[in-house]
């Protein structure tokens, strides 16, 4: 497992897939089957917000770029139906140094962060009411500003994936506390730009 990667997420290196992954109802169909593989187009269309048809179009064009793959429907499903599978529990990329594939790697993380929000927000309204006390104590958010170097960056971001990594890995392995449950960690990154003058 890479030090760059410990999750083994899918690498985006092409920046016509970032582009692909770029549009709304591709990501959120990828990031529904990163947690609940395997899915019909029918099924995922009620999460991405698109007709099963168009839904299907959308994971067919992912399948182009590797990110998703049909396969053999799970034990006691309709045979007849086309199943779809992440191939990969997760997915990273770095900013191209091309300005064409920075100019992808904008718009993915553009549409990245917006589904974050939304996220957060569908969080607040649906879920976060519904909480038991100890679950709404460990729920929140911080805002701290560092003043790093890119290497210290760098330095932090391998810390924190190492330190969730047993959580990811060993969750996969079958080894889940029974009162274990799923907690979605979102991690944004803003450095601030320095005049130019």
């Amino acid at each position: 497992m890479s030090l760059r990667n410990p999750y083994g997420d899918f690498e985006i290196t092409d920046p016509q897939a970032m582009r692909a992954l770029a549009h709304p109802v591709r990501l959120a169909a990828l990031s529904y089957l990163q947690g609940n593989s395997p899915a019909t187009a029918t099924q995922l269309s009620e999460h991405v917000g698109a007709s099963p048809s168009v839904t299907s179009w959308h994971l067919r064009h992912l399948a182009e770029f590797g990110l998703v793959k049909d396969g053999p429907p799970p034990s006691g499903s309709d045979k007849r139906q086309r199943w779809w599978y992440a191939v990969s529990r997760g997915f990273r990329y770095e900013m191209p140094d091309t300005p064409d594939g920075a100019a992808a790697g904008r718009l993915l993380r553009t549409e990245l962060m917006n589904q974050a929000l939304e996220a957060a927000q569908n969080w607040l309204v649906e879920t976060e009411p519904r909480l038991e006390p100890e679950w709404s104590r460990l729920a929140g958010s911080a805002n701290t500003t560092l003043t790093i170097t890119t290497a210290e960056a760098e330095a932090i971001e391998s810390a924190i994936e190492e330190l969730l990594a047993p959580y990811v890995q060993r969750r996969d392995a079958g080894g889940t506390p029974d009162d274990a449950r799923a907690v979605r960690y979102l991690r944004i990154t803003l450095p601030e730009a320095t005049d130019a003058s």
